[in-house]
């Protein structure tokens, strides 16, 4: 069974300021300067794509999978294979900006487990009930905490 992430228009706010930023930094100077040959502005152009693709990928193609053994979280590049064994607690969470995340809402959940790195990650399955009530199933001694 997967889940996909909810997506909150304050996140697609964000992203979207990160994305211009970083096109005012790479794109704009070589517009602007009058030296700058059309290889150069090619070559910025395309690493801004990749960054920006890079960017987009990581935070809006972003699911959650109950697999046999484990729970897969997954945004790009970036993974966890959570034994449902190693699963201790989960508990709602708004911080998005700290610790490890995998999500794309200001509003979350927070799985702790014993073999990650930071102890946790933050997600944020878009149907949530249904999200949990699995994760019950599969890890029957988790604490829930509101």
């Amino acid at each position: 069974m997967t889940f996909r992430a909810k997506i909150d228009s304050f996140f697609v706010s964000f992203i979207t300021i990160i994305i211009l930023l970083i096109g005012a930094v790479t794109l704009l100077p070589a517009l602007i300067d009058k030296e700058a040959s059309l290889t150069d502005i090619i070559i910025i152009t395309i690493v801004f794509i990749g960054i920006e693709g890079f960017i987009i990928w990581t935070s809006f193609f972003i699911k959650y999978s109950f697999n046999k053994e484990f729970l897969l979280v997954r945004g790009g590049l970036f993974h966890s294979k959570i034994p449902y064994e190693k699963i201790k607690k989960v508990t709602p969470t708004k911080n998005i900006f700290t610790g490890y995340r995998i999500l794309s809402s200001k509003q979350g959940l927070e799985l702790f487990y014993d073999t990650g790195i930071f102890g946790s990650v933050k997600i944020s399955p878009m149907k949530e009930e249904e999200f949990i009530n699995e994760l019950k199933k599969r890890c029957p001694n988790i604490q829930m905490k509101n």
